[in-house]
């Protein structure tokens, strides 16, 4: 099954809440490095993330509180989703 964009960026908060270098990102959001590229700056530039320089060169990715904070309310959402189609299976 395919993911949507917010699952992808979902993912990509939850895996940057303890801070997370771009490798260990495209590899648990099973993500290549242009796609990543790409949702890491528009994260960053939406205050969802924020970088700090490693001593190699690289990057270190956190999430920030704007970011934490969404990650909660929508996983509450699908949380709230899944309990209702699970009452409601005939749907």
């Amino acid at each position: 099954m395919r993911r949507d964009k917010l699952k992808i960026i979902l993912d990509i908060l939850d895996i940057c809440a303890n801070g997370a270098n771009k490798t260990k990102i495209v590899y648990r959001a099973n993500l290549n490095f242009k796609m990543a590229n790409i949702y890491l700056e528009i994260m960053t530039n939406e205050g969802l993330l924020s970088h700090q320089d490693e001593k190699g060169g690289g990057k270190v990715y956190l999430t920030t509180d704007r970011g934490k904070d969404l990650l909660g309310d929508v996983s509450q959402i699908y949380e709230r989703l899944e309990q209702y189609s699970l009452q409601n299976k005939e749907i």
